[in-house]
This record gives C-alpha cells, sequence and structure tokens, in this order.
C-alpha cells in the first residue's frame, strides 16, 4: 500500500481526489520539488524545501505549511511508505477556482500534494557516461523558478530521447544554459565551467553541492557561459541533479567528448560525493 500526502492527510493513492479546477491543471500555476532518499533518509531535504518556499514566493503563492513541517511530511512518507533508496516529490497549486488568469480570492487554499517512490540510482549511466543532444532553449525567462510549466523542458528531452540519448544540451543563441532536466559542467585544463546561477538556470541543488565540493578540494570553477562550440572542445563534460547525482557525458550529437569516456575530475568529484552520501547503502 502506497501512501500519499494531500492537505493535511496521508491516505491511499485511489482515495486521491484532485478538482478539475485546480489551477496547476489549467495553468501549470505551482512550484514542486524532488528530494533524494538514500538509505531510508532524506538528502539535502532542507534545501529543497528552501527552495520551495523560494519558487513559491517568486510566484506570490503562500505555503500553508512551515519548512520544517514539510521536511517532516517528507520524512513521514518516506517511512511509512519504507523508502531506501527513491526519492519524494512535493507540489503546491495555487488552489481550485473558476479559470480565469488572474488569481483567485485570497480565500481560496493552496493544495499541497506529496509522495515517496522506491526508484534506483541510474549506476550504468553514472559509470560509464552518457550521450546528449543540443537543443535550442525556447524556454521562458525564469528559469530559476522550479514551477509546474515544464512543457518547454518536455519537448527538449522528448527530441534527445528520439535521438537516443539520455539528455538535452540546452542552448540560447549558442549558449550553453543546462538540461532539461539538469545542470551542466564543462573542464578544461583543470577548471570547471557552469553557467551563472541567474534567470536562465534552476540553481540545482545537485549543483550547489558540487560547487561546495570543488571548493573544499580547491579545484578552480569559474561561474561563467560557454557556447556550445566551446563545449565539443571541453576536456570533460558532466551533468548534476537530484536524480542523476554526477553523470558524464560522453558525446554531443554524436561527437565525443575528450576520448569518450568519463574524464579523472569527473570521476574524483563522483567518488567523494558518495562519500558524504547519508547511508553506504546506495548500491540499488
Amino acid at each position: 500500500m502506497t501512501l500519499y500526502f494531500m492537505d493535511g492527510q496521508f491516505t491511499e493513492r485511489e482515495e486521491l481526489r484532485v478538482s478539475i479546477d485546480d489551477r496547476g491543471y489549467y495553468f501549470g500555476d505551482g512550484v514542486y520539488e524532488v528530494i533524494k532518499v538514500y538509505g531510508g533518509e532524506l538528502y539535502t531535504a532542507e534545501q529543497h524545501i528552501a527552495r520551495l518556499f523560494q519558487s513559491a514566493l517568486k510566484v506570490k503563492m503562500t505555503i500553508p505549511y512551515t519548512e520544517e513541517q514539510l521536511v517532516e511530511i517528507a520524512r513521514e512518507l518516506t517511512m511509512r511508505n519504507e523508502i531506501s533508496v527513491g526519492h519524494v516529490y512535493i507540489q503546491v497549486t495555487r488552489g481550485a477556482a473558476p479559470r480565469t488568469h488572474q488569481f483567485p480570492a485570497a480565500t481560496v487554499a493552496p493544495v499541497v500534494t506529496a509522495y515517496a517512490i522506491q526508484n534506483p540510482r541510474p549506476a550504468a549511466s553514472i559509470e560509464n557516461g552518457v550521450a546528449v543532444k543540443s537543443v535550442e532553449d525556447i524556454r521562458w525567462l525564469r528559469c530559476d523558478i522550479k514551477s509546474l510549466n515544464l512543457l518547454g523542458n518536455v519537448l527538449a528531452k522528448q527530441e534527445a530521447h528520439e535521438a537516443g540519448c539520455i539528455e538535452a544540451l540546452l542552448h540560447r543563441d549558442g549558449v550553453v544554459t543546462e538540461g532539461s532536466s539538469s545542470n551542466l559542467f564543462g573542464i578544461k585544463n583543470g577548471t570547471i565551467y557552469t553557467h551563472p546561477a541567474n534567470n536562465l538556470i534552476l540553481n540545482g541543488i545537485t549543483r550547489q553541492v558540487v560547487l561546495g565540493l570543488c571548493q573544499e578540494l580547491a579545484v578552480p570553477v569559474e561561474e561563467k557561459p560557454f557556447t556550445l562550440k566551446e563545449s565539443f572542445d571541453m576536456d570533460e563534460l558532466f551533468l548534476t541533479s537530484t536524480t542523476s547525482e554526477i553523470m558524464p557525458i560522453t558525446s554531443i550529437d554524436g561527437r565525443l567528448i575528450g576520448s569518450g569516456t568519463p574524464g579523472k575530475l569527473t570521476r574524483h568529484l563522483q567518488k567523494v560525493f558518495a562519500l558524504q552520501i547519508p547511508s553506504s547503502n546506495v548500491g540499488e
């Protein structure tokens, strides 16, 4: 039996009822987060929930719980569903109201839903690396908000999928931004490059973890854009996300990056990352 959370209640999926007037359904008017679970423990939950509140603030939405309460809800879902390795999904919409573009009255309550599922680590891709496809970044200009408006991301991911690739490498007028569901890093002559955390990318939590590791390891980092052309000449490339961790990129559009195998610095970052995961039981 899988338990879900909706508006203050833990309940079975079959008992959930979402209104057709929910603004998440009509407009994608909502925000969300995904929290990784390792060995039954939440990983960087506080950072994810803090970002959820930041996203809500940017779209003028009120979340009817404290950050601490949402972390506890995520923890409870993990425990009740006996998740060892997986993730928790939390979503907040502006509520259910007749369809009009302007915000509903303040009396309309936001709708909070969440669930936890078992989801194994993508071990083969982490070990062997993945192919990506370059795709023009057609999304809106507030990618720093983790909103439900993901159609641009979906179209890019599908284009990559149809080309036999794991991820899309997004670029605006030839300048690399991020992946459709990940952040991107390039390595050249021992220096790591990644797009600055502005309105054009989501400042990923795993991205922040990696930048912290680089600081601890004294690895030079430049948060500055690089071009699609420059990406082909990188010594190494990798992507990061909550579910992908640190994943090497071995080719773009069929062109090999470096030797076409995961690079030395990427491997080192993977090892250090694995050491600070809450549990050693992460092999699932």
